[in-house]
């Protein structure tokens, strides 16, 4: 994506205030993990994987997450 404004016979319409609120703190979030997960790559970069006994398992990861999205969304009847 370019950082350049729009050409000027382009007119751009403009976000409600809340709207703009919203969507700077959606890309402030996303930066954030860009940035975590940047920090890990360069990490294994310069040091390696780490040994399989510091490592978590995919299957308990997974299912911490799935348990962390049905606490946020219960089932419905």
């Amino acid at each position: 994506m370019s950082e350049q404004p729009a050409p000027a016979d382009h007119a751009r319409q403009q976000l409600e205030p809340a709207a703009a609120d919203g969507l700077r703190a959606y890309a402030a979030r996303t930066r954030e993990s860009a940035d975590q997960l940047a920090a890990v790559l360069e990490d294994i970069a310069a040091n390696g994987l780490p040994s399989v006994e510091e490592c978590t398992p995919w299957e308990e990861l997974r299912e911490t997450h799935l348990a962390r999205l049905a606490a946020e969304r219960p089932a419905v009847a």
